[in-house]
């Protein structure tokens, strides 16, 4: 099944990192957006989330705030 997944992240976030190589591992391909110098990402991101925190990962149209597996996983449709 294919997933539409993006990640709006910064350079400098570790949890940013985390994500993505979670999703990595899972074998989930992803869309990336650096919200550091791209004002239009960060207010889509910002008008989605409701907050500038990252990383916000939107999985089939689900928001996830964070580095959250088990929110991540369900958003995927995957059992632990």
């Amino acid at each position: 099944m294919a997933h539409k997944v993006l990640v709006y992240s910064t350079q400098t976030c570790p949890y940013c990192r985390m994500a993505e190589e979670y999703l990595k591992q899972k074998g989930i391909e992803f869309t990336h957006f650096d919200v550091t110098n791209d004002e239009v990402k960060a207010q889509e991101m910002a008008d989605k989330s409701g907050q500038m925190g990252v990383p916000v990962l939107e999985i089939n149209g689900k928001i996830i705030v964070g580095f959250d597996r088990r929110a991540i996983d369900a958003a995927l449709g995957l059992n632990q």
